[in-house]
């Protein structure tokens, strides 16, 4: 991995005045992993536009070009070309592979590989290496997989002996898109019909994604099924912006006096649209301007003006929606009237970083009044924030919730290890 652009601390003030302005975010993540994966996947080319090439999602893209696909980044116009596999299948790689910080490019290849001919073994950074595989793995065996590694599997790096696979009904003790990603994924090469039914729902990415590349996916209320022997297009993909990125930008000027932001072509699927929804039931000023859908996924425009808050319960049933938006909530939440109470969230602990534990120490240590729960928070507002300094624990969405704190503090705000922001 090349060093990072960004420094290893940054310091945040209060602006003069409010936020202002008409933007675009960066590509979604989420979308532009799968989109790199189907483009592997499929006979031909495709080129992806709007793509998200932060760290993460250049993981993805590097383990496949080990695997044979040709992939060809632009950078500057955020564009990937990808040639895919097509008959012949993906190669062996000669060497580990590395998916930096990303659980998403570690579990889907799991996938992805589990049905494959050839060995492949992933690692991960530090951060990578403590995250479970078990959720992903269990079924993954259960389907016939051949998966070793430390901790029986559960830790990386893990090494995957690609075999025939047999689809399995699978029924998933918690709504993860990684892991019905990879299950579906390894589906696709498996004889028979896979399904997997989850407890609630997760972001349906991947459904609409492959359904739009001419895979023929059965949803039934909780239940996503795909045939064995589905064969995935290649085509140009357009990518909406990211809603998680997005999130910051709509949390600073709900915050900031006088503000008035506008986002144009911003994902707005309903399975990560949580935010969007809990924002408004706190009494945020928030426009959702719906513009059509680009290759099945939902996107339009976001505007968000000031507001004043008021606390709000968020039960487990939301969770799977906004989990990624769950630290600049509890941001938010320190400005809004009464309690905001979230539970159901414990998965919270085994992301980047354990953002429950994070968020906590950090907002109490700007002077939130803020309890941690096993499963979530409990933040009683509004309470002005101080300046200090703040751990982010080398997690990225860490990171830009503290630094949007720094934005409303009375003081300046540090944040360190901010180089990790460049993961998305």
């Amino acid at each position: 991995m090349t060093p990072s652009l960004f420094p290893a601390a940054t310091h945040v003030t209060r602006p003069s005045g409010p936020l202002r302005g008409v933007a675009r975010v960066p590509g979604d993540k989420s979308i532009s992993h799968r989109a790199l994966i189907l483009g592997a996947l499929a006979r031909g080319r495709s080129r992806l536009t709007g793509m998200n090439l932060g760290r993460d999602v250049v993981a993805t893209a590097t383990v496949l070009a080990q695997m044979g696909a040709g992939v060809r980044l632009e950078r500057s116009e955020a564009q990937v070309e990808i040639e895919g596999w097509g008959d012949e299948g993906m190669r062996e790689p000669a060497d580990v592979l590395d998916a930096g910080n990303s659980g998403t490019t570690l579990r889907c290849m799991l996938g992805v590989c589990a049905g494959a001919t050839g060995a492949f073994v992933f690692t991960g950074d530090a951060s990578l290496r403590r995250r479970p595989m078990g959720r992903v793995v269990s079924p993954l065996r259960a389907m016939g997989a051949l998966i070793d590694g430390r901790a029986e599997g559960n830790l990386p790096p893990v090494m995957v002996r690609g075999r025939d696979l047999t689809g399995v009904a699978h029924t998933l003790p918690m709504a993860s898109a990684q892991v019905k990603t990879a299950l579906l994924l390894a589906g696709l090469g498996a004889l028979g019909p896979t399904s997997v039914t989850e407890p609630r729902p997760s972001r349906d990415h991947t459904e609409r994604m492959l359904t739009a590349s001419g895979v023929a996916v059965d949803r039934r209320a909780l239940t996503i099924s795909v045939a064995g022997g589905g064969r995935v297009g290649a085509g140009p993909r357009r990518v909406p912006g990211d809603l998680s990125s997005a999130a910051f930008i709509l949390a600073a000027a709900t915050l900031l006096p006088t503000s008035d932001v506008v986002l144009r072509d911003v994902g707005i699927n309903p399975t990560r649209a949580g935010f969007l929804r809990v924002l408004q039931a706190m009494g945020g000023n928030l426009e959702v301007d719906p513009a059509g859908e680009w290759g099945g996924e939902p996107v339009g425009t976001l505007r968000a003006t000031s507001a004043a808050l008021g606390g709000v319960a968020v039960d487990e049933a939301e969770i799977p929606s906004l989990i990624d938006e769950l630290p600049i909530l509890a941001v938010v939440a320190t400005q809004a009237a009464g309690r905001t109470l979230i539970r159901g969230a414990e998965d919270l602990r085994v992301k980047e970083s354990d953002r429950i534990r994070t968020m906590a120490a950090g907002l109490s240590h700007l002077g939130a009044e803020v309890e941690e729960l096993p499963d979530g928070l409990s933040i009683q507002g509004p309470t002005p924030l101080h300046g200090g300094e703040v751990e982010s624990g080398g997690d990225h969405r860490v990171a830009m919730s503290f630094a949007v704190a720094g934005l409303i503090a009375d003081g300046p705000v540090t944040v360190r290890r901010w180089s990790c922001v460049d993961t998305s």
